[in-house]
């Protein structure tokens, strides 16, 4: 038998899944690992939780290999907008800095409200904010000098992942189209960028194809891992674009949307596209597929604060969401908006904060546990009415990620987007992509379409015209409010910036 084996760097834990060449899932782990995050904004991550993560997820499902068996490739999806420091012998001179950390918004806003933020965001197709790289290293020079005068490396966390393993400096081309540094057109690290962030492509990795493979482990990492020293490793993408192949969302039109920890509603286009409003993001698969979308900080997260703060963490999520079912569509006039981090698409503000609006005398925890999970919702929704602004129409979107197996949050969004949802049955898109890339990188398929026969069907989720209703008239006061919280975002969260320190 032949396998392959999908692996997914996630914000919270590392899966692997192990692949027949035809999609079949035999087995799958996942290693979990922290988010340190403390009132400054920082979210970090230790390099080798996650490298020891990584190890052991791969050492799981490749201990179902038989010996006259073969495993014909690992390939790698990674979450997005990370960096790590490195001295000039490769000491890491900071943990992993994820996509969540916010340090970088006073130098973002700065960037935002100048000429040459605006020029760099249409050359590079990654939107200001203190997720991206760019941001990162602005505030890395301005606030940590002690770490950014040592630098002379950096890279991102599946960058890191290949150095440990193959001792190789590179990024692929997916991952460096997130990074706010380099040009989507000309293919090159933008010199206005890096200007700006005093670095050097001298201390940039090599950009490479998703394609590109590895090969020739340690005998000692080949061991940790249970697998053979010729195993090829191929590059893969970042986890976003990749989530749109993993549902089969790559012809015009489809859309592709995702709630994990986060989310993202995107559509793939054959060539470049930004958003003179700067709302979207354009980020690569393959030098011949572009996704366009835009991303959200308030997915799964902020349900899970809403399980273990409102409902003290008495409750599993199945249970809170049984309670949000005993509420009607549009929780009785209660609304949320869930800025509980920040936000980036549609409001693209660091300095965000969540919300409650509407409470009165007979709401209950039912009512607040529903609003949560439609406020989610309305938030990918004012998402995608931009997308439609720079991409046009959505002809259909394919479901993904940790929400669909809640019948009621999928329901919730086909009655708000006033679309059919078809959610496949395929449970791991980001792997299974990362896969097929590998298929194609081996010659296995002359074409990304080929994912079409490993999906599965498809469940389809139908708007109910009475919530529909409901939801029509919900909608424009949702955005309406964000735009009239929106003034006194930077206010608030001054004020627990300062409350905080002074404790």
């Amino acid at each position: 038998m032949d396998y392959l084996i999908g692996v997914d760097l996630g914000t919270t834990a590392t899966k692997a899944v192990l692949f027949e060449k035809n999609g079949k899932i035999i087995a799958s782990s996942s290693q979990a690992y922290p988010l340190y995050r403390d009132a400054s904004g920082m979210a970090e991550e230790a390099l080798e939780d996650i490298f020891e993560a990584v190890l052991s997820a791969i050492r799981e499902v490749a201990i179902i290999i038989e010996e006259n068996d073969e495993l014909l490739a690992i390939s790698f999806s990674t979450q997005m907008h990370s960096l790590i420091a490195f001295d000039e012998n490769w000491q890491p001179l900071t943990r992993l800095i994820t996509w969540a950390d916010t340090r970088a918004v006073k130098y973002t806003e700065q960037l935002k409200a100048s000429k040459v933020g605006s020029e760099i965001y249409r050359r590079t197709g990654t939107p200001l904010h203190p997720m991206a790289p760019l941001s990162k290293l602005i505030w890395l020079k301005n606030d940590r000098p002690d770490i950014y005068e040592k630098a002379a490396h950096y890279l991102e966390l599946k960058g890191y992942i290949f150095y440990r393993l193959f001792a190789v400096n590179k990024i692929d081309l997916s991952t460096a189209t997130g990074t706010g540094i380099f040009n989507i057109f000309d293919l090159q690290w933008d010199k206005a960028a890096l200007e700006i962030t005093g670095v050097t492509p001298e201390q940039l990795p090599q950009v490479v194809e998703p394609y590109e493979i590895e090969q020739n482990l340690s005998e000692d990492f080949a061991k940790q891992m249970g697998i053979q020293r010729k195993t090829k490793f191929v590059w893969g993408a970042a986890d976003g674009p990749l989530s749109n192949l993993g549902v089969n969302a790559i012809a015009p039109g489809v859309a592709a949307i995702t709630i994990g920890t986060s989310g993202a509603i995107r559509v793939v286009t054959d060539k470049p596209k930004t958003d003179e409003k700067g709302r979207t993001f354009t980020y690569a698969l393959d030098r011949e597929h572009w996704v366009v979308g835009g991303p959200v900080n308030s997915g799964g997260d902020v349900f899970r604060w809403v399980r273990d703060q409102i409902f003290e963490g008495e409750m599993s999520f199945e249970e809170v969401t049984a309670l949000a079912t005993k509420v009607s569509a549009g929780a009785d006039g209660l609304l949320f908006h869930p800025y509980l981090g920040g936000e980036r698409a549609p409001i693209w503000d660091a300095n965000a904060r969540g919300s409650f609006f509407g409470l009165n005398y007979g709401h209950n925890r039912n009512h607040m546990a529903r609003s949560v999970l439609e406020g989610i919702v309305f938030n990918l929704y004012t998402v995608a009415l931009s997308l439609v602004e720079v991409v046009g129409d959505l002809n259909m979107i394919q479901a993904t990620g940790g929400f669909t197996s809640s019948k009621l949050w999928t329901q919730i969004m086909a009655d708000i987007f006033e679309q059919p949802i078809n959610v496949s049955e395929s449970r791991e898109a980001g792997c299974l992509a990362a896969v097929v890339m590998a298929e194609k990188a081996l010659g296995m398929i002359d074409d990304l379409g080929e994912i079409s026969t490993m999906i599965g069907n498809n469940q389809t989720y139908l708007p109910n015209p009475e919530n529909v209703a409901r939801y029509r008239e919900l909608s424009p006061i949702f955005i309406r409010l964000s735009h009239t919280l929106g003034l006194e975002y930077e206010n608030i969260s001054d004020f627990q910036r300062r409350f905080k320190a002074n404790k």
